[in-house]
């Protein structure tokens, strides 16, 4: 079977969440299966794995329309896309899309990086569920990352296909820290700095914690900054890194007291696994999405509870709580993997090849 990954949401510079869930799923798959991929900048290589490519328009072109004709022509047996998006119309593969979370429908914002007019559609698109429903139901078999975005699916009743789930796990390859060697006594935040996010809520909260830095690690625009410092308590230190190497990144996981996310919302929480996985406590908003990645290895707290989210940095202040969190961390991260997630990938390109020709048999009769 020739899987076919559309890897034309891979970023230029560093990766972000969806970029970073299908190189790594590419990567994955690639060892047990004939995978290529496509993008829509060779620019995109140098964050992708060494795998065959078709390089075609990019997904946000009006040309996206009528991409399935370009994919016949590839003879791939089924197509896997990290979105919704992909366009279908006159497809002759399986086709399996992702749909990662339902965040904006309640926090209908668009990401700042799209096109002006992609944000004006971005918004009317999630004005109602019918438009999602159109779009799953193009596919053969529809892939989410979580059960809580799985029961969200079903309640919406937003797709008559089957649903599995291809889940998002850390970067391995790396020596958990040594719980035995204390802190520094800083928190990192890494994620973005939409208004869900809830960044505030940890600025807030830091007027209890003179003795701490606060460390936001991923980029931001100026003006976002000047709204977030104008907040700051007086005397806090809140550190903006404006952006990180994975490099550096990892070097502050393993130094660090904890890396704190307190969102409303979220897909997933990439940040809280790439944590536990070298170690590093997390303290979180106490929703669905973070209790089934966390488990009992985290400290949830609610997200508009500042005094909270400071009386959790101070518990883990505890030498024999902190390293007690530290190993728990570590052995909740085990239990994700990018093998696991290819695998199910597979299972679910396959059942979508046999969904295809179910549905074709039927349409002969």
């Amino acid at each position: 079977m020739r899987i076919l990954i559309d890897a034309r949401f891979t970023r230029l510079d560093h990766h972000d969440g969806i970029s970073r869930y299908g190189s790594s799923l590419i990567e994955a798959t690639a060892k047990i299966a004939d995978v290529s991929m496509l993008i829509s900048d060779v620019r995109q290589l140098a964050l992708l794995p060494d795998v065959p490519y078709t390089l075609i328009n990019s997904p946000l072109s009006p040309a996206e329309v009528f991409v399935a004709g370009k994919i016949n022509r590839l003879g791939a047996d089924v197509v896997v896309c990290p979105m919704q998006t992909m366009g279908s119309l006159g497809r002759k593969y399986a086709l399996v899309l992702t749909l990662h979370d339902l965040i904006y429908y309640e926090h209908p914002a668009p990401p700042g990086f799209l096109p002006g007019p992609v944000r004006v559609l971005w918004r009317l698109y999630h004005k109602a569920f019918w438009p999602q429903r159109l779009l799953l139901n193009r596919a053969d078999v529809v892939a989410t990352i979580s059960s809580t975005t799985a029961a969200l699916i079903a309640k919406y009743r937003l797709t008559r296909r089957p649903v599995r789930i291809v889940g998002n796990a850390p970067q391995h390859g790396h020596t958990p820290r040594d719980p035995g060697a204390g802190a520094d006594k800083t928190l990192l935040y890494m994620g973005s700095f939409m208004p869900y996010k809830n960044v505030e809520t940890m600025i807030t909260g830091m007027a209890e914690l003179p003795d701490m830095s606060l460390h936001l690690l991923s980029r931001i625009t100026p003006e976002r900054r000047a709204e977030l410092e104008a907040l700051a308590p007086a005397g806090a230190d809140i550190v903006f890194h404006n952006g990180v190497t994975d490099a550096e990144y990892e070097a502050l996981l393993g130094r660090t007291t904890a890396l704190v996310s307190l969102s409303r919302a979220e897909g997933y929480g990439l940040p809280l696994v790439e944590a536990m996985s070298h170690g590093t406590p997390v303290i979180a908003s106490d929703i669905p999405i973070f209790r089934e990645v966390g488990g009992d290895a985290v400290s949830y707290v609610h997200p508009d509870a500042p005094a909270e989210f400071a009386a959790a940095v101070r518990k883990l202040e505890e030498p024999d709580l902190w390293k007690t969190r530290s190993r728990r961390s570590v052995e909740r991260a085990a239990d994700f993997s990018w093998d696991e997630s290819a695998r199910r990938l597979l299972a679910a390109a396959e059942e979508a090849v046999a969904v295809r020709a179910h549905r074709s048999g039927q349409g002969r009769k």
